[in-house]
């Protein structure tokens, strides 16, 4: 776990230039996948139960991919993955995620869909998009 959070604060407070407090009291009810190169740590997701971020749905979330490593497939195999155990462990219910804004595209190429408005979180645009069950 440690050294998913140091990966999480070199890229969300560091890199990305936010001051919030990561540490949010949801990671104790979080599932966490972590993706490997040896014994580098690339990227990290947490899969959040229905009623811990939102409550009607689970949620994929702190989806961090290390600098070097993207644009290599490890964010997308990863949220693959996150997409697949969280659907095995709550259902195919749909998942609702609040995206950094500029990753839209991205996470549009996975099945989920912009709900809403942008809106503003520590500083950077976000959006609030939907995986629809069935997918």
């Amino acid at each position: 776990m440690y050294l998913l959070l140091q990966l999480r604060i070199e890229v969300f407070i560091i890199e990305q230039n936010c001051i919030f407090q990561d540490l949010d009291g949801k990671d104790q009810a979080c599932y966490h996948l972590l993706g490997w190169d040896g014994s580098t740590l690339v990227a990290g997701a947490r899969i959040v139960p229905q009623g811990v971020s939102y409550p009607d749905y689970p949620s994929i979330g702190r989806v961090v991919n290390r600098q070097t490593y993207r644009g290599k497939g490890a964010g997308k195999e990863l949220m693959q993955e996150a997409i697949a155990h969280c659907i095995a462990l709550y259902g195919d219910t749909g998942i609702k995620i609040g995206a950094q804004y500029y990753l839209k595209g991205f996470y549009e190429s996975l099945g989920f869909v912009a709900k809403g408005d942008i809106y503003d979180e520590d500083g950077i645009d976000h959006i609030k998009m939907i995986r629809p069950a069935g997918l």
